[in-house]
């Protein structure tokens, strides 16, 4: 393993991480008189100045409804929405634009999934098929699903370095289990899971996937097509886009096949008071007027992602990985809570004595911006005996100098609670 001077050397001249900085305008803000260090990635990420320009133009020049409408502002507004799908399609490698729906984010399409393929499938006895590092949103729509149908929600453990047990997750695969749901990435750990390999153990039992890649996304290059993913979901907050927009991608023969999610306008061909057709896929589940602004701000947000080098950023990241894990690690009454061979850029944390909510406030008045909690994932918590972590999050835009000014900060923390 090359020693950190080395890695930081390297990554100093490798990566144009202050020319990438120039296009985020929030990063140079200051927060309580320091220069705002934003740890906080896995919540949701910063935006570029093309997906802020992006939506000024379209409520200034574009803004109308889409679909139906015969003016130009409408016709212009369908046009930018229609190849904002496209857009999507081709990032995720999906075969049709078809296969792409818009909703407000992984948690509504997680819950679409199960309240329409799961509703349909799902009978008194089956088995859905979780693991151990999900978040709520990937845990709490499958139960109240089991507990409508009587069905029961099986979960594959994790070991103590955050990784699914993948021999108790094959156990767990019947022909009772109806569909298995799994992260791609924990928001919690970090812990990259290896979902192509646990799609192929289900597909051997007739099992369809749905993924969540909410953390995977920014970090990942996804093809859906490469996985065998039945269903993969991100929201467009996390990959540098705005909020309240997510992506459903489904197979078409599962799409076709599942029953609407929503009523009303769009998702239908006619209504008469004795009958209702409804829409091809995608509009199918698509009611009402959407985020249209969303879907041209992440269809930007995709472009400035796709004039990236991945590769590079990918060693980038990594590389801001491994220094925060070994400059974390050395503080004495630190612990790292989850360790896993493979990691995205996540690290949480606890300290000795120290409540991960008042680490956060202290790095706070540092400029230093974390998470402190839950993260969503209770479970995950409970496994390792503690009720919160303090996580810091990472982005390419972030520095080797920002974690030194972590490190710090934690310092600070452990002054002002005498443990130094």
């Amino acid at each position: 393993m090359k020693n950190t001077s080395t890695i930081e050397q390297q990554t100093r001249i490798d990566f144009p991480v202050e020319k990438i900085r120039r296009d985020f305008p929030i990063l140079s803000i200051s927060v309580h008189g320091k220069p705002l260090v934003y740890l906080d990635n896995a919540a949701s990420a910063q935006k570029p100045n093309l997906v802020i320009d992006t939506i000024k133009k379209y409520y200034l020049t574009e803004n109308s409804n889409v679909h139906r409408g015969v003016h130009y502002l409408s016709e212009l507004a369908t046009k930018k929405y229609e190849a904002a799908r496209v857009t999507v399609q081709k990032f995720l490698n999906a075969e049709s634009e078809r296969e792409i729906i818009f909703v407000r984010g992984t948690t509504e399409a997680i819950n679409l999934v199960a309240a329409t393929f799961g509703r349909k499938n799902v009978q008194a006895g089956d088995e859905v098929l979780i693991t151990g590092l999900e978040h709520h949103s990937n845990i709490v729509p499958w139960q109240m699903l089991c507990e409508e149908k009587g069905a029961r929600l099986r979960v594959a453990p994790i070991n103590d370095d955050g990784e699914v047990v993948l021999e108790e997750f094959a156990r767990l695969l019947s022909g009772k289990t109806k569909i298995a749901a799994i992260s791609h990435i924990s928001n919690a750990l970090g812990t990259i899971n290896p979902v192509k390999q646990m799609i192929e153990m289900a597909h051997q039992q007739g099992v369809p996937v749905l993924v969540d890649g909410a953390q995977a996304v920014p970090h990942i290059r996804i093809d859906v097509r490469d996985l065998d993913a039945d269903f993969y979901t991100f929201s467009s907050h996390k990959i540098f886009g705005p909020t309240g927009l997510g992506i459903l991608y489904g197979k078409t023969n599962l799409l076709e096949s599942m029953p609407p999610y929503q009523g009303g306008g769009d998702m239908i061909k006619s209504v008469t008071f004795e009958k209702t057709i409804f829409n091809d896929i995608p509009h199918k589940y698509e009611a009402g007027t959407p985020h249209i602004a969303g879907a041209i701000g992440l269809a930007a947000a995709i472009d400035y992602m796709n004039s990236l080098d991945w590769d590079v950023v990918q060693q980038y990241e990594q590389t801001l990985l491994l220094l925060a894990h070994e400059k974390l690690a050395a503080i004495q009454g630190l612990r790292i809570i989850g360790t896993a061979k493979e990691k995205a850029g996540v690290v949480s944390f606890v300290l000795d004595g120290v409540h991960p909510h008042d680490i956060g406030t202290i790095l706070d008045q540092e400029g230093i911006a974390i998470r402190t909690g839950h993260h969503c994932a209770q479970p995950v918590m409970q496994k390792y005996g503690i009720p919160a972590t303090a996580r810091a999050s990472f982005a390419f835009y972030n520095t080797i100098e920002e974690i030194d000014t972590l490190i710090r900060g934690i310092q600070k923390v452990k002054e002002v609670f005498g443990h130094v």
